[in-house]
């Protein structure tokens, strides 16, 4: 509760989380800043979590709601893959996060999550928000520098992009929010999720060009 008269002091979160789907897979980019208020809590955040072998999801919003909602959806995944003995569909995962997330619409969770993979139907890509909302897209950025990272995007998005192209389309987007953006920064994370598997590639092995 606070004093009449106190003054409100703004607490401002920040990140920048990117997804592109392509014809053979999924490229996925965040930042590493993690905010608290004014303040810069951690300079090596991870934001690409792994969900199943060839599932992953970037959070953005509150970390330790975040945290607890990837926990729970791992072990929901667990008990599917138990129960039907196979590994579940991405949309079947964004469905489950989209449900928690509906439940607890009163109490909300304070996040936005992509979710992306490569299933038996190929690459897809699905944007969930706090309330549950789940939309397939083709690229999305969330996170406080999203409208300068989408800038990038929608100028260079096709629908015929190859996972190798999509790559510095995504890192490109990362760097326009961290260069304007105050909550993105401390460099970043990209995870491809191809046909071949998931491989998490270094910043440095990127700005080398050795990929």
């Amino acid at each position: 509760m606070s004093m009449i008269g106190e003054p409100k002091i703004p607490v401002f979160k920040g990140t920048t989380t990117v997804g592109i789907k392509c014809a053979d897979g999924v490229v996925l980019a965040t930042d590493r800043r993690v905010t608290a208020g004014f303040f810069i809590a951690n300079k090596r955040g991870r934001k690409i979590l792994q969900i199943e072998d060839r599932i992953y999801a970037t959070i953005a919003g509150v970390v330790a709601d975040a945290q607890m909602l990837i926990d729970a959806i791992k072990a929901h995944v667990k008990y599917l893959k138990i129960a039907t003995k196979q590994p579940p569909s991405v949309k079947a995962v964004a469905s489950l996060i989209s449900n928690l997330l509906f439940s607890s619409r009163y109490y909300p969770y304070i996040v936005q999550v992509i979710v992306a993979g490569i299933d038996e139907e190929g690459s897809k890509m699905f944007n969930v928000d706090l309330f549950g909302t789940m939309t397939d897209e083709k690229y999305i950025a969330t996170g406080s520098g999203s409208p300068l990272a989408l800038a990038v995007l929608e100028t260079r998005y096709r629908d015929d992009l190859k996972v190798r192209e999509a790559i510095p389309i995504a890192v490109e987007a990362i760097k326009a929010a961290m260069k304007w953006d105050p909550g993105s920064g401390e460099g970043f994370d990209v995870v491809v999720i191809s046909t071949e598997g998931a491989e998490e590639i270094p910043q440095e092995k990127l700005e080398r060009g050795l990929v």
